[in-house]
């Protein structure tokens, strides 16, 4: 009785295959910085594909060793955190370069709430009043340049926005000036807070000093773009 012998399969190793593989995931295999913000996660599945492709044609006589498995592992998750840092690293250097700098010109011309003096002209002033926790009654207390109170004006601690006319008690304007607008917060008829309140002032220059936006408002001051609250068109 003849028994036909059956070949065992031959063995067809990661290097025999490594064309085949990739004909059949496509040559983004190897991940680029170029496209990284499109290919990294298209281009973890397909490592992930060809790593099963060559668990499934190892030598089973002579199997790779689970620590090569780690060690592959490790080596696309290192240049996948690479190529993320160097995405970010150019996205900060647009932000401090041109980027950051066709946005500051959007913000000229704006008008910017921040805790400084305002340049009165003639038009009113906008103000954002903040009263103490325990305020039951509060006062706007407006200086001029030199410091002097020209003026008094009582508020209800439930105001959140205030327009100063730039009026006097006659009725007639006041000089063109800078003007510091303080609130003093009172209960039971007894001070107990006094700060500077937030007003709205326009911008007249932006720019970047080191990693700080500066800004420059009517008033001459400038201010870090971190103490501003908020920005709105003029009016």
């Amino acid at each position: 009785m003849d028994i036909t012998k059956v070949a065992p399969p031959a063995y067809t190793g990661l290097k025999s295959q490594t064309g085949s593989a990739s004909a059949q995931f496509g040559s983004s295999a190897s991940p680029t910085v170029s496209d990284s913000g499109r290919q990294l996660s298209s281009d973890f599945e397909t490592f992930l594909r060809m790593l099963t492709v060559q668990m499934q044609n190892q030598d089973p006589l002579n199997p790779v060793d689970s620590s090569d498995y780690a060690v592959q592992l490790a080596t696309f998750s290192s240049v996948e955190q690479q190529v993320l840092t160097n995405d970010l690293l150019r996205a900060l250097g647009d932000q401090m370069g041109g980027g950051t700098l066709g946005q500051l010109a959007g913000w000229v011309g704006m008008e910017a709430l921040a805790r400084a003096p305002v340049a009165f002209d003639g038009g009113p002033v906008h103000l954002r009043p903040n009263y103490a926790a325990e305020a039951d009654s509060a006062v706007l207390v407006v200086r001029n340049s030199s410091g002097t109170v020209v003026g008094r004006q009582p508020l209800q601690t439930g105001e959140d926005a205030v327009t100063w006319l730039g009026l006097d008690d006659t009725g007639a304007p006041f000089p063109a000036d800078i003007y510091r607008f303080e609130i003093e917060s009172y209960s039971n008829g007894a001070l107990i807070n006094t700060q500077q309140s937030q007003a709205y002032s326009g911008i007249e220059e932006a720019r970047i000093e080191g990693k700080t936006i500066l800004l420059r408002l009517s008033d001459g001051s400038e201010v870090e773009s971190s103490r501003v609250a908020g920005i709105r068109a003029p009016g």
